[in-house]
């Protein structure tokens, strides 16, 4: 049944700052799915032209940040009448928008952490004002915590600010949520169990992600059980709101008065062994293997 697939192409490597992630995401995927008897080959989209995926049958996307996770690869696909894995063009370039994001979620009554666009004509002193502080500055179109900072006194908005701009020119600031970090993993139309997050230095950036062996991961979560459902029903709204497809992986904060706010969505998240997504599938019964192969046949052009 495995060869239904045909050639598969997993999308490793790109030229996002997200590279060395992509890398290893990609080679875990190619790993299992070879291992169970697929035909699949590695395609670094920065060394090889997109011309040569013409001879495949289906993609495996595996590319982290710009020009891989924004549309960009999506929509060189579908030109090519391929199907992909994952949510298509819109979705993409909407989910890699934090800001539009937001917007969408906001109009859809999902609650997201307030926030502020930052120029560099911004009345800096007036946002820290209106979020309060701490307050997170970001790039809009980044992924993992590329650019991000924790502006805690006050005047340092400036300086995060032109930190984040160096890796977009849309930047903006968000209000602090600090009752936990958590995320939930979609796959089709389930959700699937809640990871609570909880990183050793001071909030889940890119060194606690990739870097850090000592950053905890709790699933179960230690939300009670109608919580968990609420929010995963909930986050499978806000997927659908951005009209995402597939596969993905929805991060909320929780305050300590037990609110959750929605953060950001990641239309192809991570598959290394740090990784979110395959965590909670192995909680939910679902290993590795059997996850690729899940999102493979998910794979949709259009």
């Amino acid at each position: 049944m495995l060869n239904k697939f045909g050639k598969v192409a997993v999308l490793l490597g790109g030229n996002s700052g997200e590279r060395e992630v992509s890398l290893k995401s990609g080679t875990a995927v190619l790993k299992a799915l070879q291992a169970q008897g697929i035909d699949a080959h590695a395609f670094d989209p920065k060394e090889q032209p997109l011309h040569d995926l013409e001879s495949f049958d289906r993609v495996f996307i595996n590319l982290h940040g710009r020009f891989g996770e924004d549309g960009c690869m999506q929509g060189a696909l579908e030109m090519l009448h391929i199907p992909y894995t994952g949510s298509g063009v819109m979705a993409s370039s909407i989910g890699m928008d934090k800001w539009r994001t937001k917007m969408l979620w906001t109009a859809a009554g999902l609650s997201t952490p307030a926030f502020d666009l930052v120029s560099a004509d911004s009345d800096f002193a007036a946002i820290e004002k209106r979020l309060g502080l701490p307050l997170f500055v970001k790039p809009a179109n980044e992924g993992s915590s590329i650019g991000i900072s924790k502006v805690k006194n006050a005047g340092g908005l400036k300086a995060a600010y032109e930190l984040a701009a160096k890796s977009d020119p849309l930047v903006i600031a968000e209000q602090f949520v600090g009752g936990g970090e958590y995320t939930v993993g979609i796959l089709g139309e389930q959700a699937l169990p809640i990871i609570r997050i909880v990183p050793k230095n001071e909030f889940y950036d890119y060194e606690a992600k990739y870097l850090r062996d000592d950053t905890e991961y709790l699933c179960p979560s230690g939300l009670s059980a109608d919580k968990e459902a609420q929010i995963q029903a909930e986050a499978l709204l806000a997927f659908k709101t951005i009209g995402c497809r597939g596969w993905g992986r929805v991060d909320f904060l929780m305050d300590e008065a037990g609110q959750h706010y929605f953060l950001e969505i990641n239309t192809s998240p991570g598959m290394t062994d740090h990784s979110l997504v395959p965590m909670a599938a192995k909680v939910a019964g679902i290993d590795f293997e059997d996850l690729v192969i899940r999102i493979l046949e998910l794979a949709d052009v259009g």
